[in-house]
């Protein structure tokens, strides 16, 4: 964090990242830390193998519901038969809603190591999941890490677009200043133009990094409706003309949200002119009178794209 890795994620590096090495701060009474994974792989193509350069990208745990309000649930659950069974304990449920470094509590958890793509691999699952925790003051048997099984693999370094990924002793470090994900879901204002051209058709998230992990090559496919595609590489044409009103009630209850109304046509701008497509010539043109100054400003460097 001191590199500057987190761009403008000041959650990550203010007093908070103070909190994330005792969980303790979150609850003082707590013994343990219960960690769960939610699969959420849908069995629809990877981002590599899809590649219809009209449609919008969006990343994959974003395709369905809300994980947090899904993993919040199946905790309150787990909790519900702890309590049943041992009576009454302190507890907090934590679904990346509170400073606690849950990938590292996972690996010691025993459900995978954190991969060069900094993500966490089970190795009969791949990393297609949601991680959860439940702090609790009863005191369990830990579990043990497994082995870190990357080896010599660098696929999801090599396949990086911007280079987010860097190398290192001990596997690989984010710099969140040139990650896709970044750019299209947590930053406000413009995307740096020297990164534009290599955001493809990503709109909110990106997956490359997990596509060509080989550990997901045979990851197991939810039965859970929760996490289905509800718009599966949506027309970028489509998204272009869409309101704010629109907006809200295509993705009501899904992470895209997150990115709010105009940082979502931002991104639909950028991703038509990295895909260079002359149909995109008259929506962009509407984007580029947008009152929203970022809207426009990057709905004009589209249409430079174009020529």
């Amino acid at each position: 964090m001191s590199a500057g890795f987190a761009g403008a994620m000041g959650y990550l590096t203010d007093h908070r990242a103070a909190l994330r090495d005792d969980p303790r701060q979150l609850l003082p009474s707590a013994q343990s830390v219960i960690c769960v994974g939610k699969l959420y792989n849908a069995p629809w193509p990877y981002s590599m193998h899809f590649t219809a350069g009209e449609r919008a990208w969006i990343s994959r745990y974003a395709w369905g519901d809300d994980y947090h309000l899904v993993l919040r649930r199946g905790l309150s659950r787990l909790e519900l038969m702890l309590r049943e069974r041992f009576g009454h304990f302190d507890a907090r449920i934590l679904v990346d809603t509170a400073p606690l470094l849950e990938r590292s509590y996972a690996r010691r958890a025993g459900l995978g190591w954190i991969g060069k793509n900094t993500c966490l691999i089970n190795q009969q699952s791949g990393s297609w999941f949601f991680l959860g925790e439940l702090l609790i003051s009863l005191e369990i048997e830990p579990d043990t890490p497994p082995p870190d099984r990357c080896g010599t693999c660098t696929r999801c370094i090599d396949a990086c677009p911007t280079r987010a990924l860097i190398p290192g002793e001990n596997g690989s470090v984010l710099d969140a200043r040139l990650c896709i994900s970044y750019f299209t879901i947590e930053l406000r204002g413009p995307v740096p133009e020297e990164q534009r051209r290599y955001t493809g058709h990503h709109v909110f998230g990106c997956d490359i990094c997990q596509d060509v992990c080989p550990w997901n090559r045979r990851a197991p496919v939810t039965a859970d409706p929760s996490f289905q595609a509800r718009q599966f590489a949506p027309p970028l044409e489509r998204l272009a003309a869409i309101t704010e009103d629109e907006f809200r009630g295509m993705f009501r209850g899904t992470p895209v949200t997150r990115a709010r109304y105009s940082g979502f046509l931002r991104n639909v701008a950028v991703a038509m002119g990295s895909r260079k497509q002359e149909v995109f010539r008259a929506p962009l043109g509407r984007l580029a009178a947008s009152p929203d100054p970022v809207v426009r400003e990057h709905a004009r460097w589209a249409l430079e794209q174009l020529g």
